[in-house]
């Protein structure tokens, strides 16, 4: 017996609908009363059952569908059906030059689109050997949005996970603060979402005037809201009977699967690539690597609370190196790589700049020739393959890019980690209840956009 989507015979009746088939009575599982699906299914005399949780949207920031096959409320089986977001990516970036790849890979996961853009990036520069040329201002700016980004991340994992556990005020204020994250985003880049700034040579364009004290100011308010969180949830008995024991995973597991982040990291293994493997400079920020070894979904929320604060201590620490590098440089020196990913934009927002226009028209005929093969064709970069990983707040995302020595990428695969971690479903959620499957996924915290890509 299986639940799928049948044709009821009164598509407004508030019960299951049922439809016969050569494999036995179907029934249409909406958003009903559990009470009457059991109902229809006791009258078969059939204690198990598969139902179909979606296509939707189970704190998973895109579509999923899970196929479960229930005994009574207990799950016995749980898989995971993926494909629904597919948008190619991957394929199309081959079709573009380097400087353009970015605005392709950083809508997949679009929930931490500068974790995107890093890892590609430094794949870009490590090919075109200068790792060692890209300007501090830069390195500490791409340090400086990821923090943040983490933390708009975390903000969106804990108000959605909220969300579908009832804990409303959770969501509320997880988006409120959200948004001062966003509003930050739109100050430096131009952009809420997707913003394409971070670019191999460095970043499109220098921090904009009174963006530390924005930033300096969010800091502040932060540190006085995120106890907020700890007061509605950290003691909350209601709060943790819902997630402690629940989605459990051990390290032996976790190895086995690949996981990474969070997940990791609730069991009590301190693996964090800024520490492990440090890129960008992390090996100069003051932070700590949060575990708890409770290997379950409270785990993981309590090390995405308390990783908002460590991302806090960086991004003040970002701030200060900021202020002693006004007017320093936030693109390579060199030109065949810095044009067309260095920018100038008009006052009123739009295009290039009079100032940007004029320098480039009133160059040498050669010299306008070859700025127009440049930002038409794209720099070329050597041929071979490079893959440098970063800690995205879902665990290790990196990008393999291949160069056949072209202006294009010859291959560009991500390692993203929603798609490792989304394995651990059928584990964390076999022999435990229907409810406690939306606790489950909502601590792994996949974002569909990273998983189809």
């Amino acid at each position: 017996m299986s639940t799928s989507m049948g044709t009821p015979t009164d598509p407004y009746a508030p019960q299951a609908g049922v439809s016969d088939t050569t494999s036995g009575k179907v029934f249409t599982v909406t958003g009903q009363d559990w009470d009457t699906v059991v109902s229809g299914v006791a009258e078969e005399n059939e204690e198990r059952v598969v139902v179909n949780m979606g296509p939707q949207h189970p704190s998973t920031h895109g579509v999923l569908r899970l196929i479960l096959e229930l005994e009574g409320e207990t799950v016995t089986e749980a898989r995971a059906g993926i494909g629904y977001l597919h948008t190619g990516i991957e394929k199309n970036m081959e079709f573009r030059n380097w400087v353009q790849g970015v605005t392709f890979c950083t809508r997949m996961d679009y929930l931490s689109p500068f974790y995107n853009e890093a890892t590609y990036s430094l794949g870009v520069e490590r090919l075109l050997d200068v790792e060692d040329k890209i300007p501090e201002k830069a390195t500490v700016m791409r340090v400086l949005l990821m923090e943040l980004n983490r933390i708009s991340s975390h903000l969106v994992a804990i108000a959605t996970g909220g969300m579908e556990i009832g804990a409303l005020t959770v969501m509320t204020i997880g988006f409120r603060e959200r948004e001062l994250v966003l509003d930050l985003f739109e100050l430096i880049t131009g952009l809420r979402m997707n913003h394409a700034f971070i670019r191999p040579g460095g970043v499109a364009q220098d921090m904009p005037p009174g963006a530390l004290d924005e930033i300096r100011d969010f800091v502040a308010l932060m540190r006085k809201r995120l106890p907020e969180y700890a007061d509605l949830c950290n003691a909350n008995p209601i709060f943790r009977a819902r997630l402690e024991g629940v989605g459990h995973l051990d390290l032996s597991g976790c190895l086995a699967l690949g996981m990474s982040g969070p997940v990791l990291r609730s069991t009590g293994y301190a693996w964090d690539l800024r520490k492990t493997q440090p890129y960008c400079g992390y090996e100069d920020y003051d932070f700590e690597v949060i575990t708890r070894d409770s290997a379950d979904a409270y785990g993981r929320f309590r090390i995405r609370v308390d990783e908002m604060w460590e991302s806090l201590k960086i991004v003040e620490q970002c701030a200060d190196r900021l202020a002693g590098l006004e007017g320093a440089p936030v693109m390579i020196a060199d030109k065949k790589i810095a044009w067309p990913s260095q920018l100038a934009i008009g006052h009123d927002g739009m295009g290039n700049s009079l100032d940007h226009i004029r320098h480039i028209m009133g160059e040498s005929m050669e010299a306008l020739i070859h700025h127009f093969k440049l930002v038409t064709e794209g720099f070329r970069v050597p041929a071979g393959q490079a893959y440098v990983p970063v800690e995205s707040p879902r665990g290790e995302l990196g990008a393999h890019v291949v160069s056949d020595g072209g202006t294009r990428p010859f291959r560009a695969h991500f390692r993203d980690p929603s798609f490792t971690n989304l394995q651990a479903t059928s584990v964390m959620s076999e022999g435990g209840m229907v409810a406690d499957v939306i606790v489950a996924i909502a601590s792994i915290d996949p974002v569909m956009g990273g998983v189809d890509r």
